[in-house]
């Protein structure tokens, strides 16, 4: 096993109401459990007391949120992680980069992941060795857009091709209405503290 490897689950970019495919719900559904099975497979190897998965999104997408669009999911799956706690700590991505660095024993490569404050509140010196099942999936992931989705017109005239080559703003506001309904009302920006925040109107 080599001690570090960097993995692309493409399937949470999903393909927008692109008739025929798979719905942006089936999408996150399918990363979801690809994910699950990944770190249970890994939990039953012998590398597993040794190994720390992290996960996040290659990027925050610019997506709608209601407390504020810069932020992201991050996950830490390792027989040293935390269980059962809340840790309200500030980390970006650097920090976790930082983490990464820390515990391969490699110097920083810049300022921001040299200053970047280290994940050490999630890790445990006394590890939990219990391998992970992987929880089925809640969502069917064959479901597939009708051709009556909501953006199906402008899903299809956008390229798939490669990551982020989509309009970020009309496929958020795509994934939005499919999945909240066409009738919900698309969050406005709201400015706070300098930053600009994105808040459902509804309070979601």
């Amino acid at each position: 096993m080599p001690h570090f490897m960097i993995m692309s689950l493409p399937q949470d970019h999903t393909g927008g109401t692109v008739p025929g495919w798979p719905t942006p719900r089936a999408c996150v559904a399918d990363n979801d459990l690809a994910l699950g099975r990944i770190v249970e497979g890994l939990s039953q190897t012998r590398f597993w007391p040794q190994t720390a998965v992290f996960v996040v999104e290659d990027d925050a997408q610019a997506g709608p949120d209601h407390v504020d669009a810069h932020r992201t999911v991050a996950l830490l799956a390792s027989p040293y992680c935390k269980r059962g706690i809340v840790d309200s700590t500030f980390y970006d991505t650097a920090a976790m980069l930082r983490t990464i660095e820390l515990i391969l024993g490699l110097p920083p490569m810049t300022q921001f992941d040299a200053a970047a404050t280290p994940m050490l509140n999630c890790f445990t010196d006394e590890p939990s060795l219990t391998p992970y099942a992987c929880k089925p999936n809640t969502h069917p992931i064959d479901e597939l857009n009708p051709g009556s989705a909501y953006g199906a017109a402008e899903s299809i005239a956008m390229d798939w091709s490669d990551f982020d080559k989509a309009p970020w703003d009309m496929l958020n506001r795509i994934l939005w209405h499919s999945i909240k309904g066409p009738d919900a009302p698309y969050p406005t920006p709201h400015t706070s503290r300098g930053w600009v925040v994105v808040r459902a109107d509804d309070g979601d």
